[in-house]
């Protein structure tokens, strides 16, 4: 069976706790007491810092080594595009680099590169080397970025931190490094002038100054790389088969390493093809930035076309700057409302319609509100897809597809900026009258709406190839979004329930082979409480031998694997097959102890957050004919008769199938019931054949 969609119901009652539930400064101090990180969010100032610095210094070193008029007003644009060029040119490269080299390696020999290269252009002081180094300067920088990117991920001890991290690395990127940049280069600047402190007549001096100073800032870089990030170096583990093995978070595969280049392009191009997920998040960023380009490119007509002169271009320019940053501090709030893969897609359509609003915007006052929540689906969505790369994308291919991401990203948002002045120029503008207000319909506004229309329905496409949860209503989870409750898992939890542990043992890893056969994620899931090993060296450790005791330590086990894999797989949207989930074990504790069961099922709701199967499969076996437990015969009936009488309690959820017999005759029962059940509960994708089991099918 293939594509298998559950309806979500994972009966969750309970909110979930902890550093996702925590405030943004809360999960930002988690994130930052990572030394690792730490350090390496320090480089990152540090750097990006050096590039805005950089970018300055050499615009004001092209305008003074040109003296025609029509060269300089060029100066600027030059140094930007031979920056950029790079990364629209190689920046799959980049990518290669960074999963086939050891990041640490690369990133620090990109900062000597950077570090002598600007060396060698405040020595030559050449117009024609000033523009060939920045060009090298940019592929420098087009090595050192990918390997950055792949490398945050596995410094976190979980994947939950991905996210903060991305959060805090855009604010450092795009907030703090160019504030201080900026700064950095107006201090220099205006102490020198106040001063005197030219060096020579020209100015050059002054200049040259802050490219010597902005390359040492690089040699530092590379040396605290070098000597304080031995982590960088870190691979997450190698999967462990020869050829292919799945790649669990996308349900796609993953490609073994390569060592060449040619193969490890095939390699991410195949990935690319065969992940829906990645597939659909490359299509998503295509149309937002083709968009955001049409508005980036015809802000300032459009600002024209309003009415409005430079004080509209300023206030329509902060706007969409706050809803960038509003937009990539809040979505973490969203995701506990919104699955990641259906955010992205939803916010490059609310993007898309926000411009289509634009496009017939008649007053300044009328197009702020819809360019602040453009910009904040623009700064969700660049977040969520980066978060999904680092989460979604397995260690040796994720260097990869982030530089296609960011190549792509700067590709399309130039070629959109370079086209949208000729498309604009071909409308000859008209005056019309709407509302009772003259209004100029020029070239910006059939633009704006056929980019506006583009990114709706890219954005569509893009939601269409990452849903996972085709039979949960997109209406029903924006509602929840709305009214601000938590999202419902898209994963399917199955608990085999029974009165031995070899039987339910058996069963799951059985029913979980079959289920294997579907394109999604299956985690088989042990019991964490009779048979644990963990819970096996507490209590003989600790020398803990009253019921209470084992009770609590048992709950303890539990709620770690809740919260380590059966949680984070749900919320993935896998199917987690778990044996003796909670039933089983409350009805041993009740028959092998005097405690109260009320007491005991509330200890196991606290552990589990109130986490419930939606499916639980009850193996009903003659207690006669088990072996007797601990020399009491009575155990075994006692458990049977608690596990019938949940079962009564609770028919919806429960299905009681025939335990007797050998294990592929109840292997075969246990299959067709799970087939039955999700069939009639609206679950799509199972095979309209009759289920097989796993000895049939091999």
């Amino acid at each position: 069976m293939a594509g298998i969609s559950s309806d979500g119901d994972t009966g969750a009652g309970g909110e979930r706790t902890g550093e996702a539930e925590g405030s943004m400064a809360y999960r930002a101090r988690s994130v930052l007491s990572i030394r690792p990180f730490r350090r390496l969010w320090g480089v990152t100032y540090l750097c990006s810092m050096s590039d805005w610095l950089s970018l300055l210094a050499l615009s004001g070193l092209a305008n003074k080594l040109t003296e025609d008029y029509k060269t300089q007003s060029f100066a600027f644009a030059g140094v930007v595009l031979t920056q950029l060029l790079p990364g629209l040119l190689f920046a799959p490269l980049g990518g290669l680099f960074a999963d086939r080299f050891d990041r640490r390696k690369v990133m620090a020999l990109a900062d000597i590169g950077r570090f002598g290269l600007l060396l060698s252009i405040a020595v030559v002081g050449s117009p024609w080397w000033l523009f060939a180094g920045n060009f090298l300067v940019g592929c420098c920088s087009l090595l050192w970025i990918p390997s950055k990117d792949a490398a945050v991920p596995n410094l976190l001890r979980r994947p939950d931190q991905v996210e903060t991290a991305n959060q805090l690395g855009l604010v450092m990127t795009y907030g703090i490094s160019v504030i201080s940049g900026a700064g950095l280069y107006a201090l220099i600047t205006g102490v020198s002038n106040n001063l005197n402190l030219s060096f020579d007549d020209t100015g050059l001096g002054i200049v040259k100054v802050i490219l010597i100073l902005n390359a040492a800032f690089y040699l530092t870089s590379s040396l605290l790389i070098w000597t304080r990030i031995p982590e960088l170096s870190r691979r997450a583990a190698a999967p462990a088969a020869a050829a292919e093995v799945p790649a669990v978070a996308t349900g796609a595969t993953t490609p073994t390493p390569r060592t060449g280049f040619l193969a490890m392009v095939r390699d991410a191009g195949r990935f690319v093809r065969s992940t829906p997920l990645v597939r659909g998040l490359l299509i998503g960023m295509l149309g937002a930035m083709a968009s955001a380009g049409a508005l980036v490119g015809s802000a300032q007509a459009y600002a024209l076309s309003l009415r409005g002169g430079d004080s509209t271009f300023g206030l329509l320019f902060v706007a969409l700057f706050v809803g960038l940053v509003s937009g990539m501090t809040g979505s973490p709030k969203l995701v506990r409302r919104l699955p990641r893969n259906r955010l992205f897609g939803i916010a490059i359509v609310v993007a898309g319609l926000s411009q289509l609003m634009l496009a017939l915007s008649p007053h300044p006052i009328v197009s702020l509100p819809f360019v602040l929540l453009l910009g904040a689906c623009a700064g969700a969505a660049f977040l969520t897809g980066v978060t999904i790369i680092g989460t979604e994308v397995d260690d040796s291919v994720r260097g990869r597809i982030n530089a296609i991401y960011q190549s792509m990203m700067k590709i399309v948002l130039a070629g959109a900026m370079a086209l949208t002045p000729l498309l604009v120029g071909l409308v000859r503008p008209h005056h019309i009258t709407l509302f009772g207000r003259d209004m100029l319909v020029d070239g910006t506004r059939p633009v704006l709406l056929g980019a506006g229309v583009l990114a709706a329905l890219v954005g569509v496409v893009a939601y269409r190839q990452m849903d996972d949860r085709r039979s949960e209503s997109i209406l029903s989870d924006l509602v929840s979004a709305v009214r601000g409750k938590p999202r419902r898992s898209s994963g399917l939890l199955i608990a085999i329930e029974g009165n031995a542990h070899l039987d339910t043992s058996v069963q799951a890893k059985r029913l979980a082979e079959w289920l294997g056969s579907a394109d999604r994620e299956v985690l088989l899931a042990t019991d964490p409480v009779l048979d644990d090993a963990k819970l096996r060296a507490v209590l003989s450790g600790a020398q803990l031998s009253s019921a209470r005791a084992h009770a609590l330590v048992a709950a303890a086990v539990r709620a770690d694997l809740v919260e380590r894999e059966i949680r984070p797989a749900l919320d993935r949207g896998a199917l987690v097959v778990m044996e003796r989930f909670v039933d089983s074990p409350l009805a041993h504790l009740s028959a092998a102890a005097d405690l109260d069961p009320a007491e005991v099922e509330g200890l196991a709701d606290w552990a589990t957050a109130r986490l419930r199967p939606s499916l639980t499969i009850l193996l009903d076996r003659d207690p006669a004919k088990l072996p007797p437990r601990f020399g009491n015969a009575d155990h075994h009936w006692h458990v049977q008769g608690v596990l019938a009488d949940m079962a009564a309690a609770d028919p919806d959820r429960y299905v009681v199938v025939d335990g007797d017999g050998t294990p592929e005759e109840v292997a075969a029962r246990v299959s067709a019931a799970v087939y039955v059940a999700l069939t009639t509960r609206g679950v799509t994708g199972l095979d309209r054949e009759t289920p097989r089991t796993p000895v049939e099918a091999g």
